[in-house]
């Protein structure tokens, strides 16, 4: 335990266990749930990909679309070892940053195990026909999704950006250890993206969406 109250590097803290936990679904590398349409959303942090993915969800409707986030298992197990509140780092608040830095590292030493164990712990709760995934931030979770999702479903990926400027204006502060590594930047040279977005002004959501939607039905 280090000083500041939280395991060190060194601490197992269930690391055994959620191996355990996803060693099931790591038989296979196809899903349960096929849905129709796989959104994929990427961005750097303070981008609004969970503000339009909530606002795209409540255009699409809750009966035939959902949003899956990466991170939920992640979270989940953490706020469980750790005794935190899931809630609050699910939440896009400053709760969350307190242990963003933790949760990337030890998510890698897990990813580099298996790279797609915590996409397909996450996708085993897809039961609608339209996907928003709104956290996708390397390489390998677009590859999990290519290659586990067949032609029944239709993958469409979108890059969400923003300046530096604005995502400072929404509370954004550079942390070493986050902003500069591969959860942040290992999809910054993508190129293979289906629609490239400029979330900037707040009274050009609508058309945004408009434009998400279009993605989604086309």
């Amino acid at each position: 335990m280090g000083e500041d109250g939280l395991r060190s590097d060194s601490d197992n803290f269930g690391f055994d266990s959620v191996s355990a936990q996803f060693a099931h679904k790591s038989m296979a590398n196809v899903p349960d749930g096929v849905p129709r349409v796989l959104l994929l959303l990427s961005g750097k942090r303070k981008c609004g990909k969970d503000f339009l993915a909530d606002a795209l969800l409540q255009r699409l409707g809750t009966d035939r679309a959902q949003i899956v986030r990466i991170s939920e298992p992640i979270k989940r197990h953490w706020a469980e070892a750790m005794g935190l509140d899931l809630a609050a780092l699910l939440s896009d608040g400053a709760y969350k940053e307190r242990y963003r830095r933790q949760m990337i590292e030890w998510s890698d030493g897990r990813r580099q195990e298996d790279y797609g164990v915590f996409c397909r712990a996450a996708c085993a709760t897809i039961d609608r026909p339209i996907c928003i995934v709104s956290d996708v931030r390397r390489r390998t979770d677009v590859r999990y999704f290519r290659e586990a999702y067949g032609p029944e479903t239709r993958l469409r990926t979108v890059r969400i950006e923003a300046s530096e400027q604005v995502r400072h204006g929404r509370g954004w502060q550079f942390q070493a250890g986050v902003d500069d590594v591969q959860s942040e930047c290992d999809l910054d040279g993508y190129a293979g993206w289906d629609l490239v977005l400029t979330n900037e002004r707040p009274d050009g959501v609508g058309e945004l969406l408009d434009r998400l939607v279009q993605l989604v039905e086309c």
